[in-house]
């Protein structure tokens, strides 16, 4: 299965916010759109970064309240990992687990055009048992 499979069936939707934004905007975004992470992008199409729920709470711990009014900028992820539409999802699921990733923007010639959770990636190895299962049920009862 490739990821453009996995964009097909949940949406190429993805939240962005600008670098400048504050993290107290970013809150409301997540709150928002009931997610734990947005693409950091000054256009919508070009990843400067990746900031998450976690991110957010480790800053705190060093900034206290007033990273409410810093820019996302200072505590996104500057380095993200990418993956491309026709990349295998047991790549990704292998980069997520080795990294420790969980969420992977998908990048089609350098242009952002979706995101994956790992929730994504989970669904879709649940998805693929259960269609081989599907397939073994029918060849032991003899419908081949």
């Amino acid at each position: 299965m490739q990821i453009a499979e996995i964009l097909r069936s949940k949406g190429s939707d993805v939240v962005t916010v600008a670098p400048h934004t504050s993290v107290r905007a970013l809150l409301a975004t997540l709150a928002d759109h009931n997610i734990g992470a947005v693409v950091v992008s000054p256009d919508g199409y070009r990843i400067a970064g990746i900031v998450s729920e976690r991110d957010v709470v480790r800053s705190l711990h060093t900034c206290g309240a007033d990273l409410l009014d810093l820019p996302v900028e200072s505590i996104m992820t500057a380095v993200v990992h990418t993956c491309a539409p026709e990349d295998p999802v047991e790549g990704l699921r292998r980069t997520m687990t080795e990294h420790r990733i969980r969420h992977l923007p998908v990048l089609a010639q350098g242009r952002l055009v979706g995101i994956v959770s790992i929730g994504d990636v989970v669904k879709s190895a649940i998805s693929e048992l259960v269609g081989e299962r599907q397939h073994l049920v029918r060849y032991l009862q003899g419908q081949y």
